[in-house]
């Protein structure tokens, strides 16, 4: 029972990011919504043969033994990264580990395509990046294991199956793959046709707060009979519908591996403008579009720390952010959405090279590199929610952060600062929130539109503000780095 007498709803969010994934049990009733992590496994990637994969049958498991430990729920709801897929035959058996956004197999790939980039961004909306679902596949077009496919499922999809035994594309998710038309009516079937990709593989659409079906009694008999929703299985859409914004005049960074940042729109921007800018049109609970721009992320100082951990060099995040707010600001920045930091590798010296290339003082030490990539970070997060407003109209009075980089105190005042701009940071668990409250708006536990689901949120969750202070500096920076 909750605080307000009624009965509490039991639900569980499978979680799956780019380098753990979890299983959390959420309580709602009315006025409360509290998360559990019952279940936290790690993702790690494998290269086999040159080639780098998800190993999803160890990611499997750790679902299966989560949602044992969640106990009995009312409903299970699944999200994850995007764009990467499993193929089944016509068996409904998986050919091959998924392969990983990572794997170097779409190097080069646009060049090669029949149509313009510029016929793929009006049919889609979304971004020409080269990890896009879309171009995946026509790298993988001559294989004997597209050949022998009979059906593509997004991650999350792939799981609801072995889940349930029933077959859909989950429309969030299936927005990234550059394969459904702008707006998310239905699959772009003319362009996938155009590009070699067999209409067959791509399975009917469904849609936040559908049911998926149940857990099969073979996969698991205390798990047999639970119902399993469609969420917005993008877990960037999750977090979306996770932002606890009062109104319209916001924008949102989804901060953790990658960075997501941009506004909410009723309809798609697809001018030519808006993709020289590498804005994409993703669909958003309730038929919103989640109008972003792909940054790096946390994934540069992540990549950095692996390397100097291996080089004999590690050092405690809080070490680097202590020293990092000690530093000087803005000396050195880098373009945090250059492909260039894209691939696993030396990450430092990557950073090093740009600075160098760029006429900048190269970061000496790791606080320096840390340094450098948290203004770099801040700074793209301002020109993103600059020409956001810009391109499509909105305005914005506020930014809200959601995810793993709210915990970093010293980014989200550096955002505040850089953009101008309140920074209102919370929560961490925005995209199991989101999850979890479409799984219960589908059981009619709370409100039925995103401004009801959105109160809840700031009605039950810690939040953070962080005002301006330091406005100097960013613009010279921005146009340093403009040449």
């Amino acid at each position: 029972m909750n605080a307000s007498g009624g009965p509490a709803l039991a639900l569980a969010a499978v979680d799956l990011g780019a380098s753990s994934g979890r299983v959390i049990r959420a309580d709602v009733g009315p006025g409360r919504l509290e998360l559990t992590e019952v279940a936290r496994f790690a993702n790690e990637p494998v290269r086999v043969q040159g080639t780098l994969h998800w190993d999803i049958l160890e990611l499997y498991r750790g679902i299966l033994d989560g949602l044992r430990a969640a106990g009995p729920v009312a409903s299970i709801g699944i999200d994850s990264w995007a764009v990467d897929y499993g193929l089944l035959d016509g068996d409904g058996r998986l050919l091959g580990n998924p392969v990983h956004y990572r794997d170097s197999r779409t190097d080069g790939i646009q060049a090669s395509l029949p149509v313009a980039l510029a016929e793929l961004y009006t049919a889609t909306g979304i971004a020409p990046h080269p990890f896009n679902t879309v171009f995946q596949l026509i790298a993988a077009r001559d294989t004997a294991q597209l050949a022998a496919a009979r059906t593509l499922l997004l991650i999350p999809d792939l799981v609801s199956y072995w889940l349930t035994g029933s077959v859909g594309a989950e429309l969030t998710n299936a927005s990234t793959t550059g394969l459904l038309a702008a707006g998310g009516g239905d699959w772009a079937y003319p362009l996938a046709a155009g590009l070699g990709i067999p209409a067959g593989l791509l399975p009917p659409l469904r849609r936040p707060g559908d049911a998926a079906g149940v857990v099969l009694p073979s996969v698991d008999g205390r798990l047999g009979g639970t119902p399993v929703t469609v969420v917005a299985s993008h877990d960037t859409a999750s977090a979306v519908a996770g932002v606890p914004a009062d109104g319209s005049r916001f924008a949102y960074i989804s901060c953790g591996t990658w960075s997501l940042v941009g506004v909410e729109l009723t309809a798609p921007v697809l001018t030519a403008a808006s993709r020289e800018a590498n804005f994409t049109n993703e669909i958003g609970v309730d038929g919103t579009i989640r109008y972003l721009r792909n940054v790096m992320g946390l994934w540069l100082l992540q990549e950095c720390m692996r390397h100097w951990e291996s080089s004999g060099q590690p050092v405690t995040l809080d070490q680097l952010l202590a020293g990092a707010a000690r530093a000087p600001a803005l000396r050195s920045v880098v373009d945090a959405t250059d492909p260039v930091f894209l691939p696993p590798g030396d990450m430092p010296a990557r950073i090093a090279a740009f600075c160098a290339a760029t006429g900048q003082p190269v970061p000496s030490d790791p606080v320096a590199t840390t340094r450098c990539i948290l203004d770099s970070l801040a700074l793209a997060y301002r020109r993103s929610v600059l020409d956001a407003q810009h391109l499509s109209g909105a305005v914005v009075d506020v930014v809200h952060i959601v995810g793993g980089g709210v915990r970093n105190t010293l980014l989200c005042q550096l955002t505040a600062d850089a953009c101008g701009l309140p920074v209102l940071a919370g929560p961490v668990e925005a995209g199991a929130l989101g999850n979890v409250l479409v799984q219960a708006r589908a059981l009619g536990a709370v409100g039925a539109d995103l401004p009801a689901m959105r109160a809840l949120l700031r009605g039950s969750q810690p939040l953070s503000r962080y005002h301006p202070q330091r406005s100097q500096g960013w613009v010279e920076a921005a146009r340093r780095l403009a040449g």
